[in-house]
């Protein structure tokens, strides 16, 4: 991930109005963030507990969505659509994105699967278990924080142009 500024971040939301970005809450160690082990920077809203955001690379840019969790929750263990971590121990929500312009406007919207804490790099950096032998673990990793890269900006894709949409997004 791309190291950020606040001015960076705040201006590369392509769902949010002038005033949903002013209004949007930093998260708590933004200052401090380790940026080479995240493959997209995601958090929750602390001042608005169904808000949350997510800011993915996309054509070697910034691609900030603004994002709702559903009022529902699943009635069985749903897998998140960008990390597909089998092994969760945190939970996974769905979230809604506005898509950009005037589809937006007019209430199109884009949903997703995602780790409720944003987890998901954390997640594909765990050392899988040996599936065989010689199995090379460390190309699997690096496969599997390839593959959270490409779900996460295809979603932004999908935010951005109403198409694509692999991170879950119809």
């Amino acid at each position: 991930m791309l190291p950020l500024t606040e001015q960076q971040l705040r201006s590369s939301f392509v769902n949010a109005s002038r005033k949903e970005v002013s209004d949007l809450t930093l998260p708590a160690d933004f200052q401090t963030i380790d940026w080479n082990t995240l493959d997209y920077l995601g958090w929750r809203d602390r001042k608005q507990p169904k808000r949350a955001y997510a800011v993915v690379i996309l054509d070697d840019a910034p691609v900030g969505l603004l994002l709702r969790q559903a009022e529902a929750s699943a009635l069985s263990r749903p897998q998140c659509s960008w990390c597909q971590d089998v092994n969760l121990t945190n939970d996974v929500s769905f979230f809604s994105a506005k898509r950009a312009g005037q589809a937006g406007k007019n209430g199109d919207t884009v949903g997703t699967l995602v780790c409720t804490d944003f987890g998901c790099s954390a997640n594909v950096r765990k050392r899988p278990p040996l599936a065989y032998v010689g199995f090379d673990v460390e190309a699997a990793r690096q496969e599997r924080m390839a593959s959270l890269r490409e779900r996460a900006a295809s979603f932004a894709v999908s935010v951005l142009h109403g198409t694509g949409g692999g991170g879950g997004g119809r």
